[in-house]
């Protein structure tokens, strides 16, 4: 099959289990966008820039991956990219009722945007960027949570 699909997030930062996510999405589809929002709302720890750079740096070298960043409603993100079809990932009961929510909200905007969820492999279940960003508030290792780029990438730039 070969079909563009965008993976949102804030990628803050990149895991793991995100990389599982985007390498399976890219075989399923061919053509993966990475969409990493602003969410000033969110406060990420690591700037637009830095979780730019982090992205492109575990990502470099899969075929069919792009990288952009959005300040918009998803939907309007996937219609300026020109795709129908979003990617998102689950890992336990509750991400499922959260996602159930937003795939509802994204179709009540626009009706034929598609939410397709994949699980990441067991072994990366438990990793979410929250996860890695409480260990390195406590100067613990990341090194298992992330891809060795970012984890190089994070310990130059942050002096751990």
């Amino acid at each position: 099959m070969s079909a563009k699909v965008i993976y949102p997030g804030t990628f803050d930062p990149i895991t793991i289990g995100h990389l599982d996510i985007i390498k399976r999405a890219q075989k399923i589809f061919g053509e993966v966008v990475i969409g990493i929002s602003i969410s000033k709302d969110k406060a990420p720890m690591f700037n637009l820039d830095e979780r730019t750079e982090m992205m492109r740096l575990a990502t470099e070298g899969i075929p069919g991956v792009s990288i952009k960043t959005f300040d918009t409603l998803l939907v309007d993100f996937a219609k300026q990219e020109k795709t129908k079809i979003i990617i998102r990932g689950l890992r336990a009961v509750s991400d499922f009722e959260y996602e159930l929510q937003l795939g509802f909200a994204n179709r009540s905007l626009d009706p034929e945007v598609d939410t397709v969820s994949l699980m990441p492999s067991l072994e990366h279940a438990f990793i979410s960027s929250s996860i890695v960003r409480s260990v390195l508030n406590h100067r613990g290792d990341i090194g298992h949570l992330v891809p060795p780029a970012v984890e190089r990438y994070i310990k130059d730039s942050r002096c751990m």
